[in-house]
């Protein structure tokens, strides 16, 4: 668990051409949703219903980043494809999966395979983590965090 433990500086390579780094987004709520893989159901679902309720989110003031350990190329492919007006963060070192404890043995038809449980982080503007999901449904899943958010801002 690390609800309303501080979050350690990092940086990560983002669309755009940009870098992440925690410190440069004080002061503001994050959302940082990592996903196991890009352009696949899911995660397709998932990032498009952050992506709906995007204008909600930046009405509070908050950002979204979404993390898997794809590549930025195919970060910025499936960034343009679904439109998403927010950036995705490239971690394939899994600097900040391990970070996170998102890393987990899952089951791949029927092989264990080492890969990213859907888990969602709601950070503060002072770096705490205020809520955090692990092992997400993705179904409803952006509205909970929406509501997460407004109780914080």
């Amino acid at each position: 668990m690390l609800e309303n433990l501080p979050v350690p500086d990092f940086q990560a390579a983002s669309t755009g051409g940009k870098t992440f780094k925690l410190s440069e987004h004080k002061g503001n709520p994050l959302v940082i949703y990592f996903y196991p893989k890009d352009d696949t159901p899911g995660c397709t679902t998932e990032g498009a219903q952050f992506r709906d309720l995007h204008g909600e989110f930046t009405k509070l003031g908050a950002e979204i980043f979404g993390v898997s350990r794809d590549t930025i190329a195919s970060h910025e492919k499936f960034k343009a494809k679904m439109a998403f007006p927010f950036e995705l963060l490239s971690d394939g070192d899994e600097a900040m999966c391990n970070m996170f404890g998102v890393i987990k043995m899952k089951n791949m038809y029927g092989k264990q395979v080492r890969g990213i449980e859907r888990s969602t982080f709601v950070i503060d503007g002072k770096g705490i983590v205020r809520k955090e999901w692990r092992g997400v449904k993705v179904p409803g899943h952006a509205d909970e965090v929406l509501a997460a958010v407004k109780a914080i801002a």
